[in-house]
């Protein structure tokens, strides 16, 4: 892990860093109170599709966790995203994501053209997969982290496609919230993946969601093999998660990565 900036401001530092995995450049970005020292819970965070590691809501979320938990949080660019693709490319990914969102919920698969093969091609989940035991490793080695402390993971949309086989393949993962995904035929992987997940699991969804059907939300909550697993459905489109879902983002953190719980 190479630091290549850092930023201090209102009690938050944000460090910026290159990892090299697997041949390739993975960029990312680490929050801890500043000042930290000693271990102390671990986030990770995955961004949604066409989005990148400091996405505002990504950001405001890592900022949170720092003030009000004193935690660290991790996010990395998937692959064609963020600092790993130009903005060209990055538009043409989101317009492919919505293409194919539009033909899951009409029942249908996308031209193969349209095909967003970043998150249906199942070596590029086996790709995301290792980068993220790979930042996990780096991160798990710093002072302010550390290797004995709970660590969950936040990732809804894609964060959901990338990070449940993360998920079900890492067993260093405490508790996740998933949401705005679903299972259904063409990704049986995905299902499969969900089925292997023991650990406490918050699912959020919308009731309105345009690239989502309602029944493909259901049966991905349905799959999770988790004995405590909790799923929220507000109505709304794909993007509007109301903002008091974070209070119970924050209490589910709480309740399973303070040294205290479980």
């Amino acid at each position: 892990m190479e630091f290549i900036g850092e930023k201090t401001e209102a009690g938050v530092t944000r460090r910026e860093f290159r990892l090299q995995v697997a041949g390739d450049t993975v960029p990312g970005c680490l929050w801890a109170p500043e000042g930290a020292r000693g271990p102390r819970p671990l986030i990770l965070l995955g961004h949604g599709g066409a989005q990148h590691k400091k996405v505002a809501n990504l950001t405001a979320a890592a900022v949170a966790h720092a003030r009000d938990l004193g935690y660290a949080t991790l996010a990395i660019d998937a692959p064609g995203h963020g600092d790993r693709v130009s903005r060209d490319a990055a538009e043409k990914v989101r317009a492919a994501a919505l293409a194919a969102g539009k033909a899951a919920q009409e029942g249908r698969r996308p031209p193969a053209g349209d095909q967003p093969k970043i998150s249906r091609d199942p070596a590029t989940v086996d790709k995301v997969v290792g980068e993220w035991k790979a930042a996990l490793d780096a991160a798990q080695a710093l002072d302010f982290v550390g290797r004995d402390q709970k660590i969950g993971y936040w990732g809804v949309s894609m964060g959901t496609r990338f990070g449940v086989p993360f998920v079900a393949a890492e067993p260093r993962i405490t508790c996740a919230i998933f949401g705005l995904f679903g299972a259904f035929p063409g990704l049986e992987d995905h299902k499969d993946a969900a089925e292997k997940i023991r650990i406490p699991v918050l699912f959020v969804y919308q009731w309105d969601d345009e690239l989502m059907k309602r029944e493909h939300g259901l049966a991905l909550f349905d799959a999770f093999g988790s004995a405590e697993k909790t799923m929220h459905i507000n109505p709304g489109r794909h993007v509007e998660i109301p903002a008091f879902e974070r209070d119970s983002w924050m209490a589910f953190w709480r309740r399973h990565l303070e040294p205290s719980a479980g």
